[in-house]
């Protein structure tokens, strides 16, 4: 699959690593970017490892890990990701502030996983911005940067060069964004498929605190209706129909789904007929107008109201950066 033609051809990611670093989130960049993947053609990423303490550096669990270079590497990045930090008030070492300061100023992307974002917001990357972090590390990530727009129950927020992510997992939706940014839907879906992850979950990270996990019988009740809605997309859905499928009262109908899902019905059902859409823009020559139709906006109008408001651009827009033509130039 060749690259979308708005980012670096075979673009580099170089991923810090540190005395201490948290294995789960190095993971993640490590799956994402660093795994072979020969069906995205040759412009898929290049990935590196830059150690910021020298010599042999420790994971937790009991890895080692001899990186391919030192802070120098960060200078050549693409995107640098940051997977986790130390600590909420760890020092940052003064090389790699200004490595990522450097590097933010050439316009290379800095990603980070969950206590990562202290690192940036050390580097000052973060001033004036919206971010956010694991929800344990919230409260200390405001008290000690003020001068950053703390978003507790999002699972991650893009800035544009600089984004931030959630809890751990939260990391995996972010770099399938930063996939989607680059190379479009069906390639973020394809990794996701190898994964074995949704290629995106919509909600926040609060709906994964302190829940309980819906009962196998909500889930097969749910699970048919939800698999129904997806198939016809198009169709209206009064909840009093859908309570009525499932066989509930509103009520336990609405809170079920919510369990289940972490939205609404009406927020799940924009979310999939947005992903409808993209799908149509991406691999159809279809009008716009009838992409609305069949995704279930109604109107062209309706779609790009939604679109603009998720994704920030147009249809059309979207359809010149990551449809079939555009990916084939």
């Amino acid at each position: 699959m060749p690259n979308a033609s708005s980012h670096a051809v075979d673009p580099l990611v170089v991923a810090i690593a540190y005395d201490g670093l948290c294995t789960f989130e190095f993971g993640v960049a490590v799956e994402i970017f660093a795994l072979p993947r020969p069906e995205m053609g040759k412009d898929w990423y290049r990935f590196a490892v830059a150690g910021i303490d020298a010599g042999e550096m420790r994971a937790l669990g009991g890895v080692r890990i001899v990186a391919d270079g030192g802070v120098d590497l960060i200078g050549e990045a693409d995107t640098v990701i940051v997977p986790g930090w130390r600590g909420s008030q760890a020092p940052v070492p003064p090389s790699l502030i200004e490595a990522l300061r450097k590097a933010h100023e050439r316009g290379a992307r800095i990603l980070s996983i969950c206590s990562g974002v202290f690192v940036l917001a050390a580097a000052g990357l973060l001033a004036g911005k919206k971010a956010t972090t694991h929800w344990r590390y919230s409260e200390k990530l405001r008290e000690l940067y003020p001068d950053i727009t703390v978003v507790p129950d999002v699972l991650y927020i893009d800035e544009g060069n600089v984004l931030t992510s959630a809890g751990s997992a939260a990391g995996i939706d972010l770099c399938l964004h930063l996939v989607r940014r680059d190379f479009g839907t069906k390639a973020a879906n394809m990794v996701a498929r190898r994964l074995v992850v949704p290629p995106h979950r919509d909600g926040g990270q609060a709906q994964y605190v302190e829940s309980s996990v819906p009962e196998p019988h909500e889930r097969s009740r749910l699970g048919p209706l939800i698999d129904r809605m997806r198939a016809n997309i198009s169709a209206d859905y009064p909840v009093a129909t859908l309570a009525e499928l499932a066989g509930m009262s509103e009520r336990t109908f609405l809170r079920r789904f919510a369990a289940a899902t972490g939205v609404t019905p009406a927020r799940w059902l924009l979310s999939e007929r947005l992903s409808r859409a993209r799908t149509l823009l991406e691999d159809t020559a279809m009008p716009i107008e009838r992409i609305a139709e069949t995704a279930g906006f109604g109107a062209a109008g309706t779609l790009r109201h939604h679109f603009r408001r998720q994704f920030s651009t147009t249809p059309v827009a979207y359809r010149a950066r990551f449809g079939t033509n555009a990916r084939s130039a």
